[in-house]
C-alpha cells in the first residue's frame, strides 16, 4: 500500500489537540450522503412503496426496475427497448437514468472553507454507560458530562432523472402510470434514513412499438428530486465532531490562576486551614499582575485564617468615575444613562447616534454637510460664516440658494437692488440709425445705466449690423451725447467708410 506524502510544515494548519476525542467505542457514526444514496432511494421507493405490478394472463407480475448504465441507455434510446443476456426482450420493465445535477441556489450554505463549514447543527447524546447519573452525583451537585456532536449543513442540489416504462398493453401502462403519479410530491426514501422530495412532470403519451411481430407500449417521464450532499471524503473533518462538556475542575500543585484580567469589582478569597497546626504541606502563594494589588499578604500556609483582598486601584462601579490612558472598543462604545453610542460603520467611518454640542473649535481637513447648518451661540441662533480665505478658493453649492438678507458682490450691494439688476439684465432693444457720416452713426436713444457694483454699459453690451452684416467690436466705440447715441467706427480697422444710404441696426441695452 502506497504511503501518503507528508504535508510541508509551511502548509500545516494549527491543530487544537484539545478537541480530539477518541471514538473507538462510540456508536455515533459519521454522516455522509452521496449520489449513490440518492439513486438508491429511488430503487427502494419503487420496490417497497410503489411496488409496480401488472396483470399478465391472469397472474400478477412484478415489474422490475433497473438503473440504466450508459450501454443499456444507449440501446434503449437507439432501439426503443432492452434485451437481456440471452437476447430476450425484457418486458415489463422500468429503467431510469440520472441526466443532470445543479445546485439549489435558493438554499445557500456558508461554506467558505469546506473543511470548516460555518453552518452546523449540534445535538446531544443523552446517556452513555461511562457517565451514569447516580444518587451521589445528585447529592454533591455534580453535573454529568455531556457528549455533543456537531453536524454541518449539507449542500442542497436538484437532480433530474429520466424514466422509461415498457409493457405489453395500454391497460397495463395506465395502471403503472397511475401508481407513479399518485406518489408525486412525496418524500422518497427509506424510513429512518435519508428522504428526498420529488416532482414528476413531462409525461409522454403511450406509444406502440412492434419488435419481431411483438407489440410493446412505451411511456417516458422526467423526475426532479431535491437532494442534498454530504461527501464522505470530508467525514473525518466536518461531520459529527465530538465534544465533551467539562464535568469538574481539579487544581493541583503548580497550577496558577491569573486574576489580572478582573476589572469589574474587587475579588475576595477566604481560605481556612484544616488538620494539624503545622499548616499546609504546600502553601498557596498569590502574585499581583499588572494593575492588580493584594492586601493581607501574599502567602497562605493554613496555620491561621487568612483574608486576601484583590483590587485594581480604582472603583469601576456603574456610578464611579473611571480613568484610563487608552480605551479600545471592539464594537460599540456606550456613554451616559441614555446609551449614547459611538460605533464604526462598515465603510470604516465613525458614527454617532445623537447630536453633538462642541464648546471649542472643530478643525477638519474636509467639512461635508449632508443636511443643514445652524450656528448656535448660547441660547439664541446667530453668528457668521466665512468660507475660504483667498480668491483662489472655490465654494460649490449643489441645489438652490435662498438668501433672506443682502447680497454683496465685489463690494457692491446686490441684495438691496435686485429688481434694478433684474431689469437691467432683461433689457434688450433694437434701434435704427437716423444719421450717418463717414465715420459716425447716430441713434435717437439713451443707453441703460448698469446697477451699482457692475461695469458701465459699453459697446460689448450691443450688437451692430450694417446692411445685414455683423460689425466687429474691435473697430467700434459708443458715445452718449445727451439723447443721442453715437457709434464711432474705425474705418481703417473695419476696411470701409460709412455712407449716408447705409442701414445700421443696433441691438442691446438701450433705456427703452
Amino acid at each position: 500500500m502506497a504511503r501518503e506524502k507528508p504535508i510541508p510544515r509551511s502548509l500545516r494548519r494549527d491543530k487544537n489537540r484539545g478537541r480530539d476525542r477518541s471514538r473507538n467505542d462510540d456508536n455515533v457514526k459519521n454522516l455522509s450522503v452521496g449520489l449513490m444514496d440518492i439513486d438508491a432511494t429511488i430503487m427502494y421507493y419503487f420496490n417497497n412503496v410503489i411496488k409496480p405490478t401488472v396483470e399478465e394472463n391472469g397472474e400478477t407480475v412484478k415489474v422490475p426496475i433497473m438503473y440504466a448504465n450508459p450501454e443499456r441507455w444507449t440501446m434503449a434510446q437507439k432501439k426503443g427497448f432492452l434485451y437481456d443476456n440471452k437476447k430476450q426482450l425484457i418486458i415489463p420493465l422500468i429503467a431510469f437514468k440520472r441526466t443532470s445535477i445543479e445546485k439549489d441556489e435558493t438554499l445557500p450554505v456558508d461554506k467558505m472553507d469546506p473543511l470548516n463549514p460555518r453552518l452546523k447543527y449540534t445535538f446531544q447524546k443523552q446517556y452513555t454507560s461511562k457517565n451514569r447519573y447516580d444518587k451521589f452525583s445528585v447529592q454533591r451537585g455534580l453535573t454529568p458530562t455531556k457528549e455533543m456532536y456537531a453536524v454541518p449543513v449539507p449542500d442542497y442540489i436538484k437532480l433530474e432523472y429520466e424514466f422509461v416504462l415498457w409493457c405489453s398493453y395500454t391497460e397495463q401502462m395506465n395502471k403503472l402510470v397511475e401508481q407513479i403519479i399518485y406518489s408525486e410530491g412525496s418524500y422518497w426514501g427509506e424510513d429512518g434514513k435519508f428522504k428526498f422530495r420529488t416532482q414528476i412532470n413531462n409525461y409522454t403519451d403511450a406509444s406502440e412499438i412492434n419488435v419481431n411481430s411483438e407489440r410493446i407500449i412505451k411511456t417516458t417521464f422526467n423526475v426532479t428530486m431535491n437532494g442534498y450532499l454530504l461527501p464522505e471524503e470530508f467525514s473525518s473533518v466536518v461531520t459529527t465532531q465530538k465534544e465533551l462538556t467539562p464535568k469538574r475542575i481539579i487544581i493541583e500543585d503548580g497550577i496558577g490562576i491569573d486574576l489580572g484580567a478582573v476589572t469589574s469589582k474587587d475579588v475576595k478569597v477566604t481560605m481556612q486551614g484544616r488538620g494539624s497546626s503545622a499548616g499546609l504541606d504546600n502553601p498557596v502563594s498569590f502574585f499581583g499582575g499588572t494593575g492588580l494589588t493584594i492586601d493581607g499578604g501574599t502567602t497562605f500556609d493554613g496555620t491561621t485564617p487568612g483574608n486576601f483582598t484583590f483590587g485594581i486601584g480604582q472603583d469601576v462601579g456603574t456610578s464611579s468615575t473611571v480613568q484610563f490612558s487608552n480605551v479600545t472598543a471592539s464594537n460599540t462604545l456606550h456613554i451616559g444613562p441614555t446609551s449614547f453610542e459611538i460605533s464604526q460603520r462598515q465603510d470604516g467611518k465613525a458614527q454617532v447616534n445623537t447630536d453633538w454640542v462642541v464648546q471649542g473649535d472643530i478643525i477638519a481637513e474636509n467639512y461635508i454637510v449632508s443636511s443643514s447648518v445652524i450656528n448656535v451661540t448660547q441660547s439664541n441662533h446667530s453668528g457668521s460664516n466665512i468660507f475660504g480665505n483667498n480668491l483662489e478658493d472655490t465654494q460649490e453649492f449643489t441645489g438652490s440658494v435662498s438668501i433672506s438678507g443682502s447680497l454683496t458682490l465685489n463690494g457692491g450691494n446686490v441684495g438691496t437692488d435686485v429688481t434694478t439688476f433684474d431689469q437691467y439684465v432683461r433689457k434688450s432693444f433694437v434701434k435704427k440709425s437716423n444719421a450717418i457720416t463717414a465715420q459716425t452713426a447716430s441713434f435717437t436713444a439713451i443707453t441703460a445705466s448698469a446697477p451699482t457694483g457692475f461695469d458701465s454699459t459699453n459697446e460689448q453690451d450691443f450688437i451692430f449690423f450694417i446692411n445685414g452684416q455683423y460689425m466687429e467690436h474691435d473697430a467700434l466705440e459708443i458715445q452718449q451725447v445727451g439723447t443721442t447715441f453715437r457709434l464711432k467706427v474705425d474705418t481703417d480697422s473695419i476696411g470701409y467708410d460709412l455712407e449716408s444710404d447705409d442701414e445700421i441696426i443696433a441691438q442691446g441695452k438701450f433705456n427703452s
